[in-house]
């Protein structure tokens, strides 16, 4: 028997959101981060994997198709929940039923607004900025099979200020991610 639930993080960008999370649940007793499922080569953060003894998979198409790479490995590695941190590949049915509400995701605006293929980094923030919004933030939420609309489990929002730039937006966002989500996992997965 399992005395940790164990977690896997998809990135598919600079990997900071996974790496906070590989930081949070270092030495935490009831959740430990397994395996990091990358789509882009990420040197740093395959770095910091093996120095904690994380296993790293850096996909590549030569593998063969991404969602069986990635479910085979979390397959391999018994893992439990699959946590999406800036993971820009549609999740698909086949891995949606393997792990039902055992998929969580992170977005960087206010759901249902500025969500969807596409919306993802700057252009969420320049699409809020445009809107006029006047507060934008992150959500937390399952995944389900359609981007960006699965159950909310948290949000957490900031002011859209008028001078406001999709930079400094950005960073605001960014805060939010690194204060909140490592703590709404953890009571999820709790």
């Amino acid at each position: 028997m399992k005395n940790k639930v164990q977690i896997a993080i998809f990135i598919s960008g600079k990997g900071t959101n996974a790496l906070n999370l590989i930081r949070y649940f270092k030495n935490h007793s009831k959740i430990s981060v397994d395996l990091i499922f990358s789509t882009r080569p990420n040197e740093a953060i395959e770095k910091i994997s093996s120095e904690v003894g994380i296993s790293f998979i850096h996909y590549s198409p030569d593998m063969g198709d991404w969602h069986e790479v990635a479910l085979k490995a979390c397959n391999d590695f018994q893992i439990d929940f699959i946590v999406l941190a800036g993971f820009l590949k549609k999740v698909t049915p086949s891995i949606i039923a393997a792990y039902p509400n055992r998929i969580i995701n992170i977005h960087p605006s206010l759901l249902p607004k500025f969500g969807g293929k596409g919306m993802y980094g700057k252009h969420v923030h320049e699409a809020v900025i445009a809107c006029g919004e006047k507060k934008s933030g992150i959500t937390v939420h399952f995944v389900n099979d359609a981007f960006d609309e699965g159950e909310i489990i948290a949000q957490y929002d900031t002011i859209v200020y008028v001078n406001e730039t999709p930079e400094s937006l950005a960073e605001k966002i960014h805060k939010l991610e690194m204060e909140f989500f490592p703590k709404v996992l953890e009571k999820v997965i709790e």
